[in-house]
């Protein structure tokens, strides 16, 4: 038994070694690590203020940048960037509560899918480019945009930082923060900056249709097992590791996109602890 142990720590080790030789490999974990803890945190901010919607709904609006910066030649993340924060910002200030955006949210996504569809028609590249955004390309990040993404997160971190009391606060109770004096529209517009900032570095991992798989489903699992923000913060960030470092090993060894396994293991672990809970 116990050589046997030790043969598959040997194996395991040797098959490390192996996958770290190669740079792609090495920028998909520094990139895929750096996005999970932000998704992880911001993911349970999403939840907390049910606001699922807008983060898909940036994820679509942030399309329309990347397609519109792959029609003029310029990296994708930029259009993302920049179109994801303009849309939150518009939505923000549209809509003064958090629960009740519905309407501006459908608005500007329907224009930024248009959009879209408009540049993308236009684009004359490579196929793979659009659907690299579409769907999610980790394993061909750069290091140039590792070194982007790990400045945009921190920026992200040190921000929610700053406001994570008050956010959460407003987001329990957003009646009774403003009863308080505290500024809900401002924190709102923060916020919503603050997610579509943290869905454009994560669609590089899970695109723009499989958003959910980082930004809310780890969140969405982590609240089932405990009310308490600090620790589910914990688990949301560690579930999202456990999925992007696993959907990455098994996409180096099998012929499938990494975004497809990392969606199957956050749902198959909600899907259990739903299980878990249905029994209890």
């Amino acid at each position: 038994m116990r050589r046997n142990t030790m043969m598959l720590s040997v194996n395991l080790l040797a098959a490390f070694h192996s996958i770290f030789q190669y740079q792609f490999m090495q920028h998909a974990f520094e990139a895929g690590t750096i996005i999970a803890i932000v998704a992880g945190i911001i993911g349970y901010l999403v939840i907390l203020r049910r606001t699922s919607f807008a983060a898909h709904a940036y994820a679509e609006i942030g399309f329309a940048g990347a397609a519109g910066s792959a029609l003029i030649g310029i990296n994708p993340l930029f259009g993302l960037l920049g179109a994801s924060m303009t849309g939150g910002l518009i939505i923000a200030l549209l809509g003064k509560r958090a629960t009740n955006r519905d309407v501006e949210i459908g608005s500007v996504l329907a224009f930024a899918l248009g959009l879209g569809l408009l540049f993308i028609s236009l684009y004359t590249g490579y196929a793979t480019e659009a659907y690299s955004i579409l769907f999610g390309e980790i394993l061909g990040i750069s290091s140039y945009g590792v070194l982007i993404t790990a400045i945009v997160s921190v920026v992200i971190l040190v921000a929610a930082a700053f406001v994570y009391r008050p956010i959460l606060f407003a987001s329990l109770d957003e009646e009774v923060a403003e009863a308080k004096g505290m500024h809900t529209v401002l924190l709102g517009a923060i916020f919503m900056l603050l997610l579509a900032a943290s869905v454009s570095i994560a669609i590089q991992v899970s695109g723009v249709l499989l958003i959910f798989a980082l930004m809310v489903t780890p969140a969405a699992t982590a609240v089932r097992l405990t009310k308490k923000p600090t620790y589910a913060i914990a688990i949301s960030v560690l579930i999202a590791l456990i999925a992007t470092w696993s959907g990455l090993l098994i996409a180096f060894y099998e012929p499938y996109p990494v975004s497809f396994f990392i969606v199957s293991i956050v749902f198959g672990l909600y899907l259990l602890v739903r299980l878990i809970s249905w029994k209890r």
